[in-house]
């Protein structure tokens, strides 16, 4: 707040306080019993404290920072040059003078944007002290030398999750915003907090699960995942759904999409106005759609060989049952796009074509650089979540969600705790957040075999390295004519990482870059006019070549998909009504594996 600006005061009900608080109380013993309860009954930590490696990490680079004392002086001299300027120019405002700031924050961080970090004198200096100290914290454990790259890599990322934890926003006191709310509704806000973060662990059954939308406010086939179409066949592990054409005529050659199975396949059907899948239908797309099914105990051996038999193979022969068509075109989003190219060089030792053309989501083939979700990928980690996933038959759908979210901590977990808990306010209703909450679990066999040959091995870019049904894969084999769009702030599928990927197929390969991350840069629908991307017509070996001789358009890259892929559609037919196909209509999209939630 503004030093002149007094906000109005509300005085809280005592009445109403102790009552709220006496309510608090009582339920937070209770959660905490039974927390307590089932942590001694479940043995956690008691074999492994430090599962995931952090304590020796930290160990390692502590000693190798201590072996060279003049350099950590040196960081020590300039983080002290650098508050004793702040607190210069703090002085200066206290007495009305103009001073230019040490440090800013980046112009995306939302973390400082009520306008009492800037005004208030105070506040500025507690936000520019916060930005010094965690600017020194990093570029120090940065510059240790002597660290192998996955431990340098652990000690960056943990460092990052401590600095954003400790950001003077995410508590009471040092917030503005949340002192200001607090004086104006006498603490309600606070007691709200509370009230959320009981509710929040109870829904966790004692472990924390921020609510992130007001999940009353939707319902998968109700006002979110609604084109309209039918369940046409299903396996153990997929539903594929039909979507009802909107168009008289449509594509002879029909539009496969394999979505990825750690996530819903809404993504892609959203709303109507942001739904990929809608969309390609208006195109006059005959649009299969695979639903993962959300799988439990009873699926522990199902690997990743299954879900190619059961899932794009078993799709492609129902297909061809259905309209008739042997051939398709196939899009693969992020892990289902990995199942695709692991497809294809199946079916190219097989002598099987049925796949024309093939569009690859943010994916990723060669994991040389998986980017930041390496960091949970060593023999330490994964023998820790391989042992969970033998106790239970499956990786559970928090864990997964949790790391996807600590990725972005500031945007998906401190954001959250500053809305909910601190201002006390509700969740607001949004889809795109209902989606991310709606956790899949993973199969413990297909899990284990994906992270171990993928990201830790990386042996699907070995020739030969993999086998899938008894057969060595080589995506070299692959001539299939290609379309990798990427997205160039990318966390989870690194664009440099999808293009060393892209380099691995023989044949024609066209690589798109769309600005935005994994999830906006591929739900990016003409109309919304946002955004750009980039195209080349080349596809040099590196990715910093590619981007140089690359040309920007702005908007959506979806138009420029559709005019690519139209180059397979091998003509008209009449539109192919869902319900009068070769096999029988099983129930309406979005289908039962859709709808079944974990949370």
């Amino acid at each position: 707040m503004a030093e002149n600006q007094a906000p109005d005061v509300k005085l809280p009900d005592p009445v109403e306080m102790s009552r709220a608080m006496t309510r608090i109380a009582e339920q937070s013993q209770r959660l905490v019993t039974e927390f307590l309860s089932r942590q001694a009954s479940d043995g956690v930590g008691a074999k492994n404290p430090d599962p995931m490696g952090v304590g020796h990490a930290f160990l390692e680079m502590t000693t190798r920072m201590m072996a060279d004392p003049a350099k950590l002086m040196k960081a020590q001299m300039t983080l002290w040059q650098d508050y004793l300027t702040l607190w210069q120019r703090t002085t200066q405002r206290f007495f009305g003078q103009e001073a230019q700031p040490v440090i800013a924050p980046a112009k995306d961080d939302r973390r400082f944007k009520d306008s009492a970090w800037d005004e208030n004198t105070l506040f500025d200096f507690i936000k520019q002290s916060y930005l010094l100290s965690a600017r020194w914290m990093q570029s120090t454990v940065n510059e240790v030398d002597g660290l192998d790259d996955h431990t340098a890599k652990k000690v960056d990322f943990y460092t990052r999750q401590f600095v954003d934890a400790m950001a003077p926003s995410n508590f009471v006191m040092t917030n503005p915003e949340v002192l200001r709310t607090t004086i104006e509704t006498g603490g309600e806000n606070l007691v709200k907090g509370l009230e959320h973060l009981l509710k929040d662990l109870e829904r966790g059954k004692g472990e924390l699960r921020i609510s992130m939308t007001d999940y009353d406010a939707f319902q998968v086939g109700k006002n979110i995942a609604v084109t309209p179409g039918k369940v046409v066949f299903q396996t153990d592990l997929m539903q594929l759904i039909q979507y009802t054409p909107t168009t008289p005529e449509v594509n002879k050659r029909p539009l496969m999409i394999v979505p990825p199975w750690i996530n819903k396949y809404y993504i892609l059907d959203l709303r109507e106005k942001n739904s990929f899948i809608k969309w390609a239908v208006d195109q006059g797309h005959t649009v299969f759609v695979l639903s993962w099914v959300n799988p439990d105990e009873k699926l522990a051996q199902k690997g990743f060989e299954d879900y190619m038999f059961e899932g794009p193979l078993a799709a492609l022969d129902a297909i061809a049952k259905i309209t008739g068509e042997k051939d398709v075109n196939a899009i693969g989003y992020c892990l289902g796009g990995t199942l695709l190219a692991s497809t294809l060089a199946y079916m190219a030792a097989k002598k099987d074509d049925r796949i024309k053309s093939a569009t690859f989501f943010t994916t990723m083939l060669d994991f040389t650089e998986a980017g930041e979700l390496s960091v949970f990928i060593d023999e330490e980690q994964l023998t820790f979540i391989e042992n969970q996933m033998a106790e239970q038959g499956y990786l559970d759908g928090s864990k997964m969600a949790t790391t996807f979210n600590m990725l972005r901590a500031n945007d998906l977990i401190w954001s959250f705790v500053v809305n909910n808990y601190l201002l006390g306010k509700d969740p607001f209703p949004f889809d795109l957040l209902y989606w991310n909450s709606d956790s899949t679990r993973m199969p413990a066999a297909m899990h284990s075999f994906y992270l171990r040959n993928m990201y830790q091995k990386n042996l699907l870019a070995q020739p030969g390295a993999v086998s899938i049904g008894g057969v060595p894969i080589d995506l070299r084999t692959v001539k299939t004519p290609s379309f990798f769009l990427s997205a160039r702030e990318d966390h989870i599928a690194p664009w440099k990482s999808t293009y060393m990927g892209a380099n691995l197929f023989s044949g024609p390969v066209k690589f798109v870059l769309a600005a935005s991350g994994h999830i906006a840069g591929v739900v990016n629908p003409p109309a919304a006019g946002k955004y750009c991307y980039w195209t080349n017509a080349k596809l040099p070996k590196t990715s910093d070549d590619w981007l140089k001789s690359s040309e920007q358009t702005p908007g959506s890259w979806w138009p420029e998909w559709n005019k690519w892929v139209s180059t397979f559609s091998e003509g008209k037919v009449p539109a192919r009504d869902p319900e009068k196909g070769g096999l029988p209509a099983l129930e309406d999209a979005p289908g039962s594996y859709a709808k079944v939630r974990i949370v």
